[in-house]
């Protein structure tokens, strides 16, 4: 070969690109799109999957999806429960026991079957999620604390072995006594949570890298929990891995085009099977049909109290005539004029609906007074778009200013403080699990109920 017919390119300036306005840093850029590619993260999370199913057999325990992420990893046939721990709460400097995420739901599930498997994920580069790592320990402390005082060998922060350093150990277990008083100051039933899960927690952790050892498992003394992190850890860029991604479900809104965990699991060879450009297109179809043979969302009872209910927003619901009254914190005002029975509030969205929602509070306790004030025994349901955020903070309002410590209507008024409206707050989240106002919401409730010299 001649020195002048060398056919390999020896300089940046003699690549050819695609296009010549390309550089090399846009071509990467293209790559790693392609590489992150919708149908690249239905396959990885359908090979994610496929660990979590063995992890069930493995330690013979329910899966149990921490919400969003963890529903891709479960088909819905074998999906026993939700959870709702939160990255943030176990972040450096953060730990945090949440009270808007109480978490007893699984308690029951964990008394029935001897324990539990928690299944989340994470994108590349880490070993397992914040939540399973920091914020599940800090959660199963408090409560095997404020539940099983007399049980200390399970008090202790139950940390992934050799994963955290000693300084971050230490200072997340000073905190845990402060949770456990702030827990008990809810006055929620501890006797009824105590039966309800029945034994202590024991944590174990499950991901590629690491099992616990068979020698663990469910047993007499304990229920044990084992946080499952369904991904592959990936050191490089996704381009390395031949298409896989890790954390492949996470952060959904930003790649699914609408999908969902359960139309996925409904349609997955049909998705698999259809090419890239295509998928949105069809996506979309998939969804909408799945919307149509949706039977309807069901009410939350918001106990102790008998009538009041809590609901995403639903004609199927609200114009049925199976509640007495309704609020519906995004509904059109027009829509409800001249109807005694029926409140819409007009919020509109996201942090835009909690600022509307403060300017309207004083609405929804004059409707609940006027309306309950004759007739306590009427059922009221309480909606918004998600059933999780705005309605929640109007039903706040309602239990702090006009409902009694038996959960019974009353015009007496209560003492309002934050641990007061914090304790409200409890019954509604212990009541729907999935509830999660905003900051946003809480900050107008809170500022609404604080400044009534009345109360």
């Amino acid at each position: 070969m001649s020195g002048d017919s060398d056919p390999f390119p020896v300089s940046v300036s003699s690549l050819l690109f695609p296009s010549k306005e390309q550089t090399i840093s846009q071509t990467l850029s293209s790559l790693r799109r392609s590489a992150l590619s919708v149908l690249n993260r239905l396959r990885s999370i359908e090979s994610d999957a496929t660990f979590v199913q063995e992890t069930a057999q493995y330690y013979d325990l329910p899966l149990v999806a921490n919400e969003r992420c963890g529903s891709w990893y479960i088909p819905p046939e074998v999906k026993t429960g939700s959870a709702y721990f939160k990255s943030t709460d176990g972040h450096t400097g953060q730990w945090d026991f949440s009270f808007r995420r109480l978490n007893l739901q699984i308690l029951s599930i964990a008394r029935k079957h001897g324990g539990c498997i928690i299944v989340d994920s994470t994108r590349r580069g880490k070993l397992m999620p914040d939540a399973l790592s920091k914020t599940v320990p800090i959660w199963s402390a408090v409560i095997n604390r404020a539940l099983f005082p007399s049980h200390p060998a399970y008090h202790p922060v139950q940390f992934p072995p050799n994963f955290l350093g000693a300084s971050e150990e230490s200072q997340i277990e000073r905190r845990i006594d402060g949770f456990v008083k702030s827990l008990t100051d809810l006055k929620l039933d501890l006797d009824d949570l105590r039966k309800q899960l029945g034994k202590p927690i024991r944590v174990a952790w499950a991901n590629r890298s690491y099992f616990h050892p068979t020698d663990l498992q469910k047993g007499d003394e304990y229920n044990l929990f084992v946080l499952c992190s369904a991904s592959k850890r990936v050191h490089g860029a996704e381009i390395s891995e031949g298409g896989y991604i890790q954390g492949a479900g996470d952060d959904s809104e930003s790649w699914a085009h609408g999908l969902t965990p359960p139309v996925f699991w409904a349609h997955k060879s049909t998705l698999m099977n259809t090419d890239e450009e295509d998928l949105p297109e069809l996506i979309e179809r998939l969804v909408e049909e799945h919307r149509k043979q949706d039977v309807g969302h069901q009410a939350t009872l918001v106990t102790p109290t008998r009538n009041l209910y809590i609901s995403q927003s639903d004609p199927r619901l609200t114009d049925g005539g199976t509640y007495d009254l309704v609020i519906d914190c995004n509904g059109s005002p027009e829509a409800s004029e001249g109807n005694a029975k029926r409140l819409n509030l007009g919020c509109g969205h996201s942090k835009l609906g909690s600022r509307d929602l403060r300017k309207h509070l004083h609405k929804v306790l004059e409707f609940a007074n006027s309306q309950l004030g004759s007739n306590p025994s009427q059922s009221l349901l309480v909606t918004c778009e998600s059933g999780k955020d705005l309605s929640a903070g109007a039903l706040l309002a309602i239990l702090c200013l006009c409902y009694d410590d038996e959960g019974n209507y009353t015009r007496t008024g209560n003492r309002i403080n934050k641990q007061f409206i914090r304790q409200r707050l409890a019954w509604i989240v212990s009541s729907k699990h999935d509830v999660n106002p905003s900051r946003s919401t809480l900050q107008s409730a809170n500022a609404f109920l604080m400044e009534r010299p009345d109360y």
